[in-house]
């Protein structure tokens, strides 16, 4: 069983940082890619971040310059360092990753969320 757990989410004033983390744990074997999305009620979920094991990383336009994907391999552990947070940024925020099992079988799995409000 595989298991992705967000942390990070909070309250924050606009112009404000958090950072996210997000930590992969079971019958891992390896993992590709992994990344940050966001919903908020009543649309899709987007992509904000995403970042393959080679370390190439990709950005949504409205991220671009203010947030930072990254990840330690060794923790299966990624994070999502967001600056000059604006109030359009309030969101859940989902982590995913594409996970090999140590039975050698492979999807993607998400967390659970963690919720991010950008507020005066």
């Amino acid at each position: 069983q595989v298991q992705l757990v967000e942390s990070g989410g909070g309250l924050v004033q606009p112009g404000g940082s958090l950072r996210l983390s997000c930590a992969a744990s079971g019958n891992i074997f390896s993992i590709n890619a992994m990344g940050w999305y966001r919903q908020v009620p009543g649309k899709q979920r987007e992509l904000v971040a995403a970042v393959t094991s080679g370390g190439t990383r990709n950005y949504a336009d409205f991220v671009k310059g203010r947030f930072t994907i990254s990840r330690d391999s060794a923790k299966n552990t990624v994070y999502l360092q967001s600056n000059s947070l604006k109030p359009e940024d309030t969101a859940v925020y989902y982590c995913n990753a594409d996970i090999t099992t140590t039975t050698y079988y492979t999807m993607t799995y998400w967390g659970k969320g963690t919720l991010v409000t950008v507020s005066s």
